[in-house]
């Protein structure tokens, strides 16, 4: 295969082949069918369109091919079992382009929606939506939960084997029940943009297409459900996305920041991010994305670092903390509280949060530890402690900025 079309196959399958397999999923029915069929409609692009040329809509063209080769598959195999000639004639029935008008205009947003059906436990609705849906890997979602890979996995499988056992539908849900899947479809958009943001392993400190996506589909979310907690969620990602270009240098290491060139945000995604938040906040209905983006622009709206408002997100914090506790919101508090009342406060509530053995395995809580141990003229506890950090760390750019950091301790 020549190499310019083996490129252009790569960056089809990274584009789209999530949203290929959504629309996959919804024709057949079956998770391991379409993944099978999707993976087929692929091997035969190789051929064809070294032949024929890629055509002008590839993911159309992809999505037909794993259609009739799904099709094929399961005319071979009901030549043994007779009960697959229903699903071969409606399959038939349906045509090869699904145009019908239906509540969610867009396949991945509507599969992200039947992966957080109340029927599925819910510590596997999300991973399940992850994994599935938006092509995390196993260990990537074990690290968004702080979980181990194995407890995730097995999550998935039951979470797979409930919906075959149970029958659930591959529908869309009426305009009713789309509220008590918020929650949970929120959250998985919103792991979706932070794995783009920070991506948890490998060489690239951001992957914009997963952000990209997580914003599309946020976008998509408000004009079907403009809640209050859509519009933060989606104001928080635009405003954190804002900051893109200025979190890495030219060689790709991490700029952390109060470091950052601000010239160097996007500004136009920071006014609609602020406007957003506005919006949200004029509710009067409270909810954690709306605050975390609240928090999100006092950052943005600083022209430089230095004048960032701290107490006020020290008070934002506190809020979040008082009714959606989590560890990880009372580290980024305890961060507040360093820049706020100085090191030595925020050290003491870094430290707190260890005592209780949580965090052990994170390695931004070792890194704020030692960080601030730093500040205070700590060197062997700061060193010890950026080690730690750079033991759990399997990010390029992340481990070498400890290194850096364990370099100028000495």
């Amino acid at each position: 295969m020549p190499a310019a079309l083996r490129e252009q196959v790569e960056a089809v399958y990274r584009r789209d082949s999530r949203r290929i397999l959504a629309t996959l999923i919804r024709l057949l029915g079956d998770f391991d069918l379409a993944e099978e069929a999707m993976h087929d409609a692929f091997f035969i692009a190789v051929e064809r369109w070294q032949r024929d040329g890629v055509p002008a809509n590839p993911r159309a063209w992809l999505v037909s091919a794993g259609r009739f080769k799904a099709i094929d598959a399961l005319r071979r195999r009901a030549r043994f079992d007779r009960s697959q000639a229903d699903l071969i004639m409606l399959l038939d029935s349906e045509g090869g382009d699904p145009s019908e008008e239906e509540l969610l205009s867009d396949d991945r947003l509507r599969l992200i929606f039947t992966c957080c059906h109340p029927a599925l436990a819910a510590d596997a609705q999300v991973p399940l939506t992850l994994r599935e849906v938006c092509d995390l890997t196993t260990e990537q979602i074990a690290r968004a939960f702080l979980q181990s890979p194995a407890t995730i996995a097995q999550r998935i499988v039951r979470a797979k084997a409930k919906i075959r056992d149970a029958r659930i539908p591959y529908q869309v849900p009426e305009l009713a029940e789309l509220p008590e899947r918020l929650e949970s479809v929120l959250r998985v958009i919103y792991l979706v943009f932070n794995e783009g943001y920070s991506a948890s392993s490998g060489e690239d400190l951001v992957q914009a297409e997963l952000c990209d996506e997580a914003i599309r589909l946020g976008r998509l979310l408000a004009q079907l459900l403009p809640d209050p907690e859509v519009l933060g969620l989606l104001a928080l990602m635009l405003l954190q996305a804002s900051r893109q270009r200025a979190r890495t240098d030219a060689e790709g290491e991490l700029v952390l920041l109060d470091q950052q060139d601000r010239t160097l945000w996007h500004h136009p995604q920071i006014a609609e991010g602020c406007q957003l938040v506005q919006q949200a906040l004029r509710s009067g209905q409270l909810g954690m994305y709306s605050v975390q983006a609240a928090i999100a622009a006092v950052h943005a709206e600083a022209a430089r670092a230095e004048e960032t408002d701290w107490a006020e997100i020290v008070g934002l914090y506190d809020l979040l903390q008082r009714h959606w506790p989590s560890p990880v919101v009372e580290l980024n508090r305890a961060v507040a509280l360093a820049k706020r009342d100085g090191a030595q406060v925020g050290l003491a509530a870094v430290e707190a949060i260890l005592a209780r053995g949580e965090l052990l395995d994170y390695h931004l809580a070792h890194a704020a530890r030692g960080e601030l141990l730093g500040q205070l003229g700590r060197v062997e506890q700061a060193s010890e402690a950026w080690r730690q950090a750079l033991a759990l760390t399997r990010q390029g750019p992340e481990r070498r900025h400890i290194e850096r950091r364990l370099g100028e301790l000495g």
